[in-house]
């Protein structure tokens, strides 16, 4: 089994607080501050442990991993979530451990750290664009071995290895092409990753015919944020 690498604490990096409840509830951890930065602070077998949001996006996984390592001498940093797939196969709920990370944004190659048991396969794509087309993922799938789809990992892991740190990622499949996520979807949630609840009820005024669609979806979401975590926690020996 890969371990954690360093001596310092492991960080949990979760764009969206919904990936990191999971994580504070089977690992018990305390939100707190560390220089007016929220965090949440634990352990880990005989590891401490601090976790963060960051936020969805490339600018606001590159901010909030960069005032992370500004106060805390991590360790190991664990990018720990959900993620897009690319077709309508792979189940909802399948772990994607990605051999290598593209940051499309600013078209870099990363590398995750092997962790756990799992073997590494296919891309993870990291942009601030949504991609919803059949053809767009089609191309990603035949032209760089994409299995996946994200807005975070590959800035994170621009800014740990910037700054010599480790780097892993334990994504889990939450929604496919055929969830029908448009822009008016994906503006259901702030930047920040909380719920964006006036558009939620607008959405729902507008559309009641996809409350089940919906609600599907948020379920998908809830398994994806937990399996990950579990995946997460087991790799680093929990």
């Amino acid at each position: 089994m890969n371990e954690p690498a360093g001596t310092g604490p492991i960080a949990f990096v979760c764009a969206m607080p919904m990936e990191l409840t999971p994580l504070v509830e089977r690992l018990g951890l305390e939100q707190t501050e560390i220089d007016g930065f929220a965090v949440h602070r634990g352990t880990l077998g005989d590891r401490d442990v601090v976790a963060i949001v960051t936020g969805m996006g490339t600018k606001y996984a590159t901010e909030g991993i960069e005032q992370l390592l500004d106060r805390v001498d991590v360790g190991h940093v664990v990018v720990v979530g959900i993620t897009g797939g690319v077709e309508n196969v792979t189940p909802i709920g399948t772990l994607v451990l990605p051999e290598i990370v593209v940051n499309a944004e600013a078209g870099t190659e990363h590398r995750p750290h092997p962790l756990g048991d799992g073997t590494p396969e296919g891309t993870m794509w990291t942009s601030d664009a949504l991609h919803t087309g059949a053809e767009a993922n089609a191309e990603l799938r035949e032209r760089h071995m994409v299995v996946a789809l994200d807005m975070e990992t590959g800035a994170t892991a621009a800014v740990c290895e910037a700054h010599g740190v480790a780097w892993s990622v334990f994504r889990v499949i939450s929604d496919r092409p055929d969830s029908n996520i448009d822009q008016e979807v994906f503006r259901l949630s702030n930047l920040d990753g909380t719920p964006n609840h006036e558009a939620i009820e607008r959405y729902f005024s507008e559309h009641p015919e996809r409350l089940e669609e919906m609600s599907k979806l948020a379920e998908g979401s809830t398994l994806a944020a937990n399996n990950a975590a579990e995946a997460a926690i087991r790799a680093c020996g929990g």
